[in-house]
């Protein structure tokens, strides 16, 4: 299951930097089956925890994450590698983009692509996120943490960082005062 080395991380992230959309979010499916699945570079907990951590560290997610899996694999260039195949195709997309933005920016079926895009992107968006709830959603407590995140994601705009750090603290709480839940740790 598990293939190449430094030329084989660059090739597998910079095809999914060239093929997901919609940033982070959006490449989570893609992640999961290249990763996990095709590759077994992580299990699907190891992909949950370099979101939640490149959730709340500086950067763009996917970046984090590529960076992550790829130290995980071959070390500081192997981190590298991945890093820049995911980086890669953006970069030159925007560049070549770039110099033409100003004639097609008020196309109209450059816009109609642009809906159909965002449309798309919030279905992939919508199964990461129902990926997601099943392998980190097992108890009341998560169930109680989800909603309540929710809320105040959406009532109040909050950052993901402080999120997912009361998100920690709640869970070390509890994983020290209540030992006798199953959380999955090991």
């Amino acid at each position: 299951m598990k293939k190449g080395g430094y030329l084989d991380l660059f090739l597998t992230f910079a095809r999914i930097g060239g093929l997901t959309f919609g940033g982070g979010y959006a490449m989570l499916p893609m992640l999961q089956k290249e990763v996990v699945e095709n590759r077994g570079w992580a299990t699907e907990e190891e992909l949950l925890d370099y979101y939640a951590v490149g959730q709340c560290t500086p950067g763009i997610i996917a970046v984090n994450v590529a960076t992550f899996i790829g130290h995980k694999e071959k070390g500081i260039l192997g981190g590298i590698c991945a890093t820049l195949g995911v980086v890669a195709p953006s970069f030159f997309i925007i560049l070549v983009l770039a110099a033409f933005i100003r004639n097609f920016a008020d196309n109209i079926y450059v816009a109609h692509a642009l809906a159909g895009i965002r449309v798309a992107v919030a279905a992939l968006v919508v199964d990461a996120v129902i990926k997601l709830w099943k392998k980190g959603v097992k108890d009341l407590l998560g169930i109680l943490l989800f909603i309540l995140v929710f809320v105040l994601s959406v009532a109040f705009s909050l950052s993901p960082i402080w999120v997912v750090l009361g998100a920690i603290l709640l869970g070390l709480f509890y994983g020290r005062f209540v030992p006798s839940r199953k959380s999955g740790v090991k």
